[in-house]
């Protein structure tokens, strides 16, 4: 056999003694998605449901008792009665409700003689996507209301437009479908970049990697023995994310697990790659540590379009998000998942995934030198 195989086999089954000698890198392979996984998978929601909903009525009757119920009968409020509207503008400012729904005296009378009648609503601004989710669900209540209130007394409910809407992709509307294929992307950019920089940075603190540099082992070894075990481990977590979301969070895969597994393994390659070079420019695991968190994760969580839309962003900003590789398995990620093996969204990712590995690759193999300085 090759003698540069005999000594890449050997340095692989190192690493993996390592590895089960060291469990610090499971930990960071298979608990750590795990747990961060359970907490925003579980605490991050875009989703306004059970808000508190103050509603003041100046002339209860069973009109307005008959309106009330619609929002008591509603998942996303939980309706809270107020006297005066002073009362209810103090309990919105001190945040004990969200918005507030006002029946003048002669909305009865209105409803009644008009079919319709105007009502007042405040909703708190501080948070403007509540705001405006609050807003909504407010007007989908008083439509439903007035659309039953016209059925029961035998009238057709006119308006202006009919919209029929139709949800693709996401049926349900659940902000968790869409939000935790894009938290896989975020997890495994953390944790691919710390299973590299952390261990090869402890190797430095201890001198075992000193010792591997004065021996006949060549760089390109070293790196490919530091790349394929924990490829194998990343890829692992990868697997136990992914059966996370399904089985726990339900998230529906309707698409390929092979194209989801080769997409996942170009984004791994590239994760890894940064992780090796942060370490090759880092010897401290407190330093490199770091260094993986500023220069990976926080720019995958706010560029990726995880969470906030890079068509939304400056046009400056957009151009800073296409070195960010996680803006790229975030679209894959949520293509698989949700919509399927749409090859236009896959296709071009997947290659920018490729061009970003192995250009970390490269820029590695670049610094890597067999010298201890």
């Amino acid at each position: 056999m090759n003698p540069a195989v005999v000594r890449l086999l050997a340095l692989v089954r190192k690493e993996f003694i390592q590895i089960w000698r060291d469990p610090s890198s499971l930990a960071i392979a298979f608990v750590l998605p795990a747990v961060l996984l359970l907490i925003f998978g579980y605490g991050v929601s875009l989703d306004a449901r059970n808000v508190p909903l103050a509603l003041v009525t100046e002339a209860p009757d069973a009109t307005t008792a008959s309106f009330a119920a619609a929002f008591a009968h509603s998942p996303y409020f939980v309706p809270r009665k107020y006297a005066t509207m002073h009362d209810a503008e103090r309990a919105m400012a001190r945040h004990t409700v969200n918005g507030i729904v006002w029946l003048r005296s002669d909305f009865t009378r209105r409803a009644d003689s008009y079919g319709a009648a105007p009502i007042g609503v405040l909703v708190n601004g501080v948070d403007a996507n509540t705001a405006r989710i609050v807003e909504g669900y407010v007007q989908q209540v008083w439509l439903t209301w007035l659309t039953a209130r016209a059925r029961d007394a035998g009238k057709p409910m006119t308006l202006p437009l009919a919209v029929q809407p139709q949800v693709r992709f996401n049926p349900a509307v659940r902000s968790r479908d869409y939000l935790v294929p894009g938290l896989i992307a975020m997890i495994m950019t953390l944790t691919g970049a710390l299973l590299t920089a952390l261990v090869i940075a402890r190797e430095w603190e201890r001198g075992t990697m000193e010792a591997l540099m004065v021996t006949r082992v060549r760089m390109r070894e070293i790196v490919l023995a530091k790349l394929i075990p924990y490829f194998i481990l990343g890829m692992g977590g990868m697997a136990a994310s992914v059966a996370m979301a399904v089985f726990l969070f339900h998230v529906p895969l309707n698409g390929s697990m092979l194209v989801l597994t080769a997409t996942s393994a170009l984004f791994m390659i590239a994760a890894l790659g940064m992780g090796l070079l942060i370490s090759s420019f880092a010897r401290n695991q407190f330093v490199a540590g770091q260094i993986a968190i500023i220069t990976t994760f926080l720019p995958a969580f706010i560029l990726s379009g995880f969470v906030f839309d890079i068509h939304s962003m400056p046009q400056p900003i957009r151009i800073v998000t296409h070195i960010v590789a996680a803006r790229y398995f975030v679209a894959i990620l949520q293509s698989v998942f949700l919509a399927g093996d749409v090859w236009p969204v896959i296709v071009p990712n997947a290659i920018a995934l490729g061009i970003m590995a192995t250009i970390f690759l490269v820029l590695v193999r670049a610094s890597a030198r067999k010298r201890l300085d």
